[in-house]
């Protein structure tokens, strides 16, 4: 893997491009972009093992009051915090009647079925067994072993992250048409960056991809956020699959170093049409040695929904792009 020069963070860590290039007079990309190394690094992340973990959620959308509730890989699954403010789940569905747990209270820690009144303390009654869940400070996980049919693991693959203590942290979550291979398949198509947001990348280049053999498959790229026409942040990022349903980006020079971007794939039920729904969980965590970013760590309630903003305006154009690739599998065409 060969690696060109890194953008070393400055004294200011923006840049003033002179001559910004236009969109249609960039290097094109689609040489680089060979499917047999996308294609080849998706197999690889589709088998590397989960633990039959899936993510759910925010954490911070476990409030006190009602459940966290969304169907994955078509099971319905709740999750709330008892009286003690720890993480309980299980199956979504009453085990009286089967009444829509996702639309009840939670009092006191116990979650109140609004049909009958029959009380969940999150151990296991009248046929009804907990789920094993975890909480790592940012996302929510359920361990689903029939669905994953692997060999569970008691937590989820950890992934390398800044300390939380001196994070920036933010979740974006939205739903697709695809499948969660699709998803992967976006994250590990650095090449469409500059091409397909250009209002977001610029001056991308791929400096390493990683070979048929390399089962690190690390892809590395210097590309610069644009914030304005000219105003642009360069940075070294390299993505990786840790899991057959993540990608981490993670900034290894320039601006942010240490701050990762996890983008997690959690497959739903299928809609009206028998088409494979993907809702995408993607955690921000942002870092930075200068010290201004204490500031913008007291300032994240209003920063917060900025950084969705720009999250949900990159997923508009990459579930275009994973929904597409569905499409074409669906019509029997490989879209690697």
């Amino acid at each position: 893997m060969k690696h060109g020069k890194n953008p070393r963070p400055g004294r200011y860590p923006l840049r003033l491009r002179r001559r910004p290039v236009p969109w249609d007079r960039q290097v094109p990309t689609w040489r680089q972009a060979r499917p047999t190394v996308i294609t080849g690094a998706l197999k690889r992340a589709l088998a590397r093992p989960s633990g039959n973990w899936y993510v759910v959620g925010a954490a911070a959308g476990v409030r006190p009051d009602r459940p966290l509730a969304r169907t994955v890989a078509g099971l319905e699954v709740v999750i709330w915090r008892d009286a003690r403010g720890r993480l309980v789940g299980g199956p979504g569905a009453c085990p009286h009647l089967g009444a829509p747990l996702a639309a009840s209270p939670v009092r006191c820690g116990t979650l109140v079925c609004h049909w009958h009144g029959l009380a969940l303390d999150g151990t296991a009654l009248a046929g009804w067994e907990p789920l094993p869940v975890h909480d790592d400070g940012v996302l929510v996980w359920v361990r689903l072993d029939a669905a994953g049919g692997e060999r569970p693991t008691p937590v989820p693959v950890p992934a390398v992250r800044p300390p939380l203590s001196t994070a920036l942290t933010s979740v974006w979550q939205g739903v697709g048409a695809c499948a969660p291979e699709d998803v992967i398949a976006n994250r590990l198509d650095p090449w469409h960056g500059a091409w397909f947001h250009p209002h977001s990348f610029a001056d991308l280049t791929v400096v390493g991809k990683p070979g048929d053999a390399d089962e690190d498959d690390r892809f590395v790229v210097d590309v610069s956020f644009r914030l304005t026409r000219r105003l642009v942040v360069p940075v070294r990022a390299e993505f990786t699959a840790p899991g057959p349903r993540t990608v981490v980006m993670r900034i290894t020079d320039g601006e942010g170093t240490g701050s990762v971007v996890e983008t997690h794939a959690t497959p739903l039920e299928a809609d009206g049409h028998g088409r494979p729904r993907t809702a995408v969980v993607e955690a921000v965590l942002a870092t930075s040695g200068r010290p201004g970013f204490a500031l913008a760590r007291r300032l994240a309630p209003a920063l917060r929904p900025l950084m969705r903003a720009a999250a949900a305006r990159l997923w508009r154009d990459d579930l275009a792009y994973a929904e597409r690739r569905r499409h074409l599998r669906a019509l029997g065409r490989n879209p690697g």
